[in-house]
């Protein structure tokens, strides 16, 4: 196609126009050529020892390595700095399901077997938390089994696992359940040095509880000062058990002041009613039982704005059980039972129910307690051994011991283990009517499932016996329980002279001879004065003195024995050594006497006793020295020996 004149002129002009190009960026720059072929070779060298060094990373790579470069390093950390425990989080996998397993295990009421799942898995690749631990030594806690907690305590301690603040709760609560308050406190103060973990208000709680049951109010008001020094302010709940405090001990202007205190922090308003109860005892203390009633209507009335726990309506059924106004608390306790409805509404507990069943103790109807017990369930209600206890106990008190040994038998298919306190109270009331076997079998019972009676139940039992004539089954009972408590000159005393009082001199013999046996006790001497006084009404003092004496003939050989043991390994130990030690081989010549001398002190220094020194005075010589002598020694008698053979090379024929 032909281009008109101007078009053609105005596209030679733009062709002669020179062309400015923009210089590439410095990114974008790549040298592909190369001046000659030999620079190109090296230049595909260098890349290829590059790729083998630094291969190329796939995108996950990159990221982790850049992921690496950017974190920052982290600290050293102090290897003596106290642990932090384990969050809620590592209950996760086989850990939760180990978890899982041991409640299943707490559930069926198979603490043992729980808590030495929880010590196998310690050593385990499924370490537990401790929020397992904590579930085993809570069921624990609630079965009053305080020795096995404080064992598996020690042990988990032991093993590392850090504790939380549940778990010194727990500590503490044990403590004081064993009437050892001086324990807790310590613990307590161990607690707040040591730990990382702060305590919580339900720390404060279980200690000033456990103070004022104790009978240690004025601590328990320290420690309510210490929860608002760290910050914590004390509830409704801390001031209750205050309040409950100065009520045992009669001091109503205490339960006021404290109720003014509480109500000044609230402003005027108390919506919890945890401390109505206690306010109402403190006006029934001062006669004043009207102001009593409208404090209860007030938190109990139609029309009441205050919050009423379990906890709460407790405290006040046992105001009123307890000042004649049980028929009230019996439509209290109606009410509450209406209310229940969980999870939603929890009205009643346990406490409730023990406290209407001592109510009705207290009236003297004893079927309708038994009643009102047994209805537990039908709430959601466990009883645990201490609520047998109390029950078993008012029972056996108003002489109803069949109904109490039929209440004891239900513990077992309540899932409640008895305790010490429940034989002994069934053995002590079996002796008031006369059933010696029957109290027999009942501490042989507590022996055989592992319970521990201390030395007082067993002097009881042993008197009993005794009184009815049994003296071989109070010498059974003796001889099993002489090795796990530790008897004193009392109990001694009176089994020996129990069968000395039948005639059987020989057992009283026997009885010594196994106290002059056992290490761990020992035979006083107005013991002896009392023994020789049974011999001396039979003639036989003489018996006593002939069997001291030969067990002193015996102690005598026993160590001249271990005298000669220890002598004979000597001689052995000289021997070896005299055997490393020729004086011939020495390089320097000594008469017989100093190199018998010199053996005799290193077999001093081997056997542990201090040698000689040189200078004539004594000093210990260590093992390490006296082995570094002797091989010096065998170095230079080889040496020497490698010399003589020398010489004797070097010799001219």
């Amino acid at each position: 196609m032909a281009l008109s004149k101007p078009t053609f002129l105005t596209h030679l002009q733009t062709l002669a126009k020179p062309h400015h190009r923009s210089p590439p960026s410095l990114i974008a720059l790549r040298c592909l050529s190369f001046n000659t072929p030999e620079e190109a070779a090296a230049e595909r060298r260098r890349r290829k020892r590059r790729l083998r060094v630094e291969p190329p990373l796939s995108s996950v790579q990159r990221s982790q390595q850049q992921a690496q470069q950017v974190a920052p390093p982290k600290p050293i950390q102090n290897p003596n700095a106290p642990k932090i425990p384990e969050p809620v989080t590592v209950l996760t996998g086989n850990r939760l399901n180990l978890h899982n397993k041991i409640l299943k295990l707490i559930r069926e009421n198979d603490l043992d077997e729980a808590a030495l799942y929880t010590r196998h898995s310690v050593y385990s690749n499924c370490r537990p938390a401790i929020y397992t631990v904590n579930a085993v030594l809570n069921a624990q806690l609630r079965q009053s089994k305080y020795a096995d907690l404080l064992s598996l305590h020690r042990f988990i301690t032991l093993a590392g696992i850090v504790p939380n603040v549940i778990t010194h709760n727990l500590i503490f609560q044990t403590y004081l359940d064993c009437k050892k308050p001086d324990t807790a406190l310590e613990q307590y103060k161990q607690f707040t040095n040591e730990s990382p973990v702060n305590p919580s208000p339900t720390t404060y709680r279980i200690l000033v509880k456990g103070l004022v049951d104790n009978g240690k109010w004025e601590k328990a008001l320290e420690m309510k000062e210490e929860m608002a020094e760290k910050g914590l302010a004390p509830d409704n709940v801390v001031y209750s058990y205050l309040m409950l405090g100065c009520a045992k001990s009669g001091d109503s202007d205490g339960i006021f002041k404290l109720y003014e205190e509480l109500k000044e922090k609230k402003d005027g308003v108390l919506e919890d009613g945890v401390v109505y109860g206690s306010l109402m005892k403190g006006y029934f203390m001062r006669g004043m039982e009207n102001e009593a009633m409208e404090c209860y209507e007030e938190a109990c009335g139609e029309n009441s704005k205050v919050k009423m726990s379990a906890v709460a309506y407790n405290y006040v059924l046992d105001a009123l059980s307890k000042n004649g106004k049980f028929d009230e608390a019996l439509r209290l306790f109606e009410r509450m039972k209406n209310e229940h409805n969980p999870p939603r509404r929890l009205a009643v507990n346990l406490g409730s129910f023990n406290v209407i069943a001592d109510g009705y103790c207290a009236e003297g109807k004893f079927k309708e307690a038994m009643e009102v017990f047994r209805l537990m369930g039908d709430y959601r209600c466990s009883p645990d051994t201490l609520s047998f206890n109390n029950l078993i106990d008012q029972l056996c008190q108003n002489g109803l011991l069949g109904e109490a040994e039929e209440l004891y038998g239900e513990m077992g298919d309540k899932g409640v283990s008895p305790d010490e306190y429940t034989y002994v109270l069934l053995m002590d009331f079996c002796f008031k009517v006369n059933r010696i076997d029957d109290g027999a079998s009942y501490f042989r019972k507590m022996v055989e499932l592992g319970l521990r009676p201390n030395l007082a139940v067993y002097n009881r039992l042993v008197d009993e016996l005794v009184k009815v004539g049994k003296v071989d089954e109070a010498k059974s009972f003796y001889d099993t329980m002489v090795k796990k408590l530790k008897m004193d000159d009392g109990s001694y005393k009176f089994m020996m002279g129990a069968l000395s009082d039948v005639g059987k001199l020989d057992e009283v013999l026997k009885t010594v001879d196994d106290i002059l046996d056992d290490e761990s006790a020992y035979f006083s001497e107005e013991l002896q004065e009392f023994v020789k006084e049974e011999l001396r009404k039979v003639g036989r003092e003489a018996d006593l003195t002939k069997l001291m004496e030969e067990k002193e003939r015996l102690k005598a050989e026993a160590k001249a024995r271990e005298i000669e043991a220890a002598e004979a390994a000597k001689r052995s130990a000289k021997a070896a050594v005299s055997s490393l030690l020729p004086s011939k081989l020495f390089g320097k010549k000594e008469d017989e006497s100093q190199s018998t001398v010199a053996t005799e002190n290193t077999i001093d220094a081997f056997s542990g006793g201090e040698a000689p020194m040189q200078d004539g005075s004594e000093g210990p010589i260590e093992e390490a020295t006296v082995i570094e002598s002797v091989s010096v020694d065998t170095n230079s008698m080889s040496e020497t020996t490698v010399a003589d053979s020398n010489a004797v090379d070097t010799k001219p024929f």
